[in-house]
Order: structure tokens, then C-alpha cells, then sequence
């Protein structure tokens, strides 16, 4: 194999398997003399790959793990097994797929073949994801990979987008930075129209566009863009501080209810008294709920009407007992 660059990609592409390679059998595949396997070894270090050699009998070349990342070589099957893992994750919104993966699902899909581009398209679409909780919203992965490359790039964006009441508005803005949170994808961007900083539900987006437009750099409106999106987030919501008794000792609640010790008081040997963060009804109803254990809410009131509620759906939701089925007394 005359062609250097060429004879280089293929020699990376061995040296990336699991194993070590003898350089006589590397010589053998690449049709090149041992001498030239060893030159070509000193090129891929002094482009940053760091391959080790072992001498002796048994010794050979291998790719290590080194100081800093290295571009990889691919074939067809792992490229789209790779990106057909990052669209699934992502379209979960599986907790610890951050911003960073959702960058990398970008770089993948804009370098992959068309041929490439339609298998994982295909695969995607005759997935169905299980659903692991929450109300169902799902994410569509080439909306979080436009976007992520959006940010990067600095590049406007147009869609469409359905507000909570269900409006439907059209929106330009300059992307800012992506935020998982919970079961959910927030897209924080300044939109051009209304002059101001806007946060995005990214299952709420359609018809997205790049622009090609480059974006001003712009100060972000709290000290980073996580904490942006909680404050308001908390902001826009009715929350409360709840006082509950719960029917469990204080050892078997450290960890799930309360992260320091005025969080949680202890009444008797299986029993503690519980002061709450400041949340929302719904999601103190639902800590207390998966306790699973007897419970009693001292305040606020609206958390004991909203139990109240919940408990009046409950009912309701489940049939009530045909009455020639119980046992007489």
C-alpha cells in the first residue's frame, strides 16, 4: 500500500481493535516492510495516539488509553449502533445524558454517509421506547442534535412552537445552551422577536430550522444556564414547605426524605417528623407517596386539599367492589 494518508487511516483502524498486533503481521495486511510499519507507528504518536510496544516473541503494537481524546475510526456497524444508542437515550431523556452526548450525537449524525443516515434513521423509527415514568413526552433526537449544533455554532434558529395554553407562534431565536432536567429537554435562548430570554420545552418544538445566521454573544441572565432554568422554572410554579409525620424511623428516611438533620426529627422509635424543601404540591404528594408507609400531613392546607383530590381520582379510577363478591359477615 503505496498511499501514505491511506496506509495510516487503515493502520489506526487495526491498531483500534482490542488486541495487540505483531509488526510483522501488521507488515503482512498493510503489504509494507516491517521498517515502514515502524515509521508509520512514529506518525500516529507525533499526531497524539499513544501506541505502546512490547518486544519480544510475544510483543506487538497497541492503542492505549492516553492524556486526551483522539479521533476514532469507525466502521458502518459501530457508527450507526453508536448513534442509534445516543437517539434512543436522548429521546428518554434518561438521567446523565447531558448536553455534552447530545454534542456528540451532532458531530456523529453531520459526518455519517446518506446511506449511513438512513439505516439509523430506520432503526429509529421502529423503536418504541419503554416508558420509565413521568406523563410519556418523548424528545425527537435530530431536534436535540440541530439544536446542540446550534449552540455550538452560534447559529440562529427558527420553529414552531406550542405554548402551554396550546398556542401556536412561531419563534426566532439564538440558542444558548440545552438543560435536561427530570424526564425533559429545555432549550435557553434569546428570542429576537420579543427581546428577551426565553426557555423552550424542546418536545413543544416543530418544524425547526437553521439558519445559518450567526448569533450575538449575549451575557447569560443568571450565573449559568442550569440554574437559570431552575429559578424560573420554581418561579412560574406555586411551591410550598410541607410538615408531615411518616410512619418510619429516621434511620430508614436518611437518604430519601431530608439531606440534614433539621430536615428530619424523630417522634418515637418508628415514627419522624418531616420538614420538607420547598417544592411544588404535586411532587410532595409523590414524595410521601412512594414511601410507602402511613403518613400525616400537618401543612400546609393546600397540600392536605390537594391529597384530598388525588385521593377523590383515585377512587374513581378504580371500580368499586361488586358486593355479591364479599364474604358475608
Amino acid at each position: 500500500m503505496s498511499d501514505t494518508p491511506g496506509r495510516l487511516l487503515t493502520l489506526l483502524s487495526l491498531l483500534q481493535t482490542p488486541r495487540e498486533w505483531p509488526g510483522s503481521e501488521l507488515a503482512r495486511r498493510l503489504e509494507v516492510s516491517p521498517r515502514t510499519i515502524r515509521r508509520d507507528i512514529d506518525r500516529l504518536r507525533d499526531l497524539g495516539y499513544p501506541v505502546h510496544a512490547t518486544m519480544g516473541a510475544e510483543g506487538g503494537y497497541r492503542l492505549a488509553a492516553g492524556t486526551a481524546m483522539p479521533p476514532l475510526l469507525l466502521d458502518d456497524e459501530e457508527a450507526v449502533a453508536i448513534a442509534v444508542g445516543l437517539r434512543t437515550a436522548a429521546r428518554q431523556a434518561v438521567t446523565g445524558i447531558e448536553e455534552s452526548s447530545v454534542r456528540a450525537l451532532a458531530k456523529l449524525e453531520q459526518v455519517l454517509p446518506t446511506r449511513l443516515r438512513r439505516r439509523v434513521g430506520a432503526l429509529g423509527a421502529a423503536t418504541v421506547p419503554v416508558s420509565l415514568g413521568g406523563d410519556g413526552v418523548t424528545v425527537d433526537p435530530e431536534h436535540l442534535a440541530t439544536m446542540a449544533a446550534a449552540v455550538a455554532n452560534r447559529e440562529r434558529l427558527r420553529f414552531h412552537y406550542l405554548t402551554a395554553d396550546g398556542t401556536q407562534t412561531r419563534r426566532h431565536v439564538e440558542p444558548r445552551h440545552l438543560v435536561p432536567s427530570g424526564r425533559r429537554w429545555y432549550l435557553l435562548a434569546f428570542d429576537l422577536d420579543r427581546d428577551d430570554w426565553r426557555i423552550f420545552r424542546v418536545d413543544r418544538v416543530d418544524r425547526l430550522l437553521a439558519t445559518g445566521a450567526r448569533a450575538e454573544p449575549r451575557e447569560l441572565p443568571g450565573p449559568d444556564a442550569a440554574t437559570y432554568v431552575r429559578d424560573k422554572m420554581l418561579s412560574l410554579a406555586p411551591t410550598y414547605r410541607a410538615v408531615a409525620t411518616v410512619h418510619l424511623p429516621i434511620a430508614r428516611l436518611r437518604g430519601r426524605l431530608g439531606d440534614t438533620p433539621t430536615d428530619l426529627e424523630p417522634v418515637d422509635g418508628t415514627r419522624t417528623r418531616v420538614h420538607s424543601h420547598t417544592d411544588t404540591l404535586e411532587f410532595l404528594a409523590f414524595q410521601l407517596v412512594q414511601l410507602g408507609c402511613e403518613f400525616e400531613v400537618h401543612e400546609p392546607p393546600e397540600l392536605i386539599a390537594y391529597l384530598r383530590e388525588l385521593r377523590g381520582r383515585i377512587d374513581r379510577a378504580v371500580p368499586a367492589e361488586d358486593v355479591r363478591d364479599q364474604p358475608a359477615p
